[in-house]
């Protein structure tokens, strides 16, 4: 499956179970697009006692994602169009806490899906990063011989957010990761390349936390509209254009934030694991 090209094996754990041990493994063999099937994320559907369904994302290198944007639109998707949920309201469990999801549906099919991504983390302890102060906007780090600032913002999971000129000219591959490494993020960070197109639209390049580039990133465009609010440079209510296609985010006034956009399943089929 996937959300504007950010795509996702999705495993039906609901009556079986596999190997926690085993989860970090089997998500870098799965998603390797030469010796698996290829993919951003493993994404696990599972019983939850506190909503609908419970959301596990595993990046390709192993590691444990807290909350996926697109990925929970898929999630949705998948489990309402074989009716394991059958409410156009439902309620998803992640590690980043319950987020209800507005299903919009056309012939039986989920066609796209507003997430209420909740409210946004801005205190530097909650990202995490090392910085002193209630929130980090606009700080300078050097990283590759560039001068940058960036705005750090958690949706669940860190973000670090850069406004350029030009996003397209700017080396994303070499840049990006160096700064989800950097140490002044504990947890390792997404990081949001963004150009301000106008006060209602930007331009979104992703170097996704244990993933690398990618076409898109769900809870990165929602850090991106927060960051460009916070700093002054867009509205509250954004079009985000990414590789993938666009997003809908809005940040409301009660401080919740909104993200609306497609999901599409692309094909089905089994493998030993």
């Amino acid at each position: 499956m996937h959300g504007i090209g950010n795509d996702f094996v999705v495993l039906d754990c609901l009556k079986s179970e596999i190997a926690e041990e085993s989860l970090p493994d089997l998500a870098r063999r799965l998603c390797d697009r030469r010796f698996g099937i290829g993919s951003d994320g493993l994404i696990l559907v599972l019983p939850s006692r506190v909503a609908h369904l419970r959301m596990r994302m595993f990046n390709p290198d192993g590691s444990e994602a807290e909350m996926c944007g697109n990925g929970i639109r898929c999630f949705a998707k998948y489990a309402y169009d074989r009716k394991h949920v059958t409410s156009t309201q439902m309620n998803v469990e992640t590690l980043a806490g319950v987020k209800p999801l507005k299903l919009n549906v056309q012939g039986g099919k989920v066609t796209s899906v507003a997430v209420d991504m909740g409210v946004p983390r801005l205190q530097p302890q909650e990202i995490p990063v090392r910085v002193e102060g209630d929130s980090v906007i606009g700080y300078p780090l050097r990283v590759a011989g560039k001068k940058l600032e960036f705005t750090a913002v958690s949706m669940g999971n860190p973000h670090a957010v850069i406004f350029l000129d030009n996003v397209a000219a700017f080396p994303v591959e070499k840049v990006g990761p160096e700064i989800e490494h950097h140490k002044l993020f504990p947890k390792r960070t997404n990081v949001q390349f963004v150009q301000v197109v106008n006060t209602h639209e930007i331009i979104l390049r992703t170097w996704e936390r244990g993933a690398g580039l990618t076409l898109a990133c769900g809870t990165g465009a929602c850090a991106s509209v927060v960051a460009g609010a916070l700093n002054k440079l867009t509205s509250r209510d954004v079009l985000v254009h990414l590789p993938g296609g666009d997003l809908q985010v809005e940040w409301l006034g009660d401080g919740r934030v909104l993200m609306t956009g497609p999901a599409t399943e692309v094909f089905v089929g089994e493998i030993e694991i």
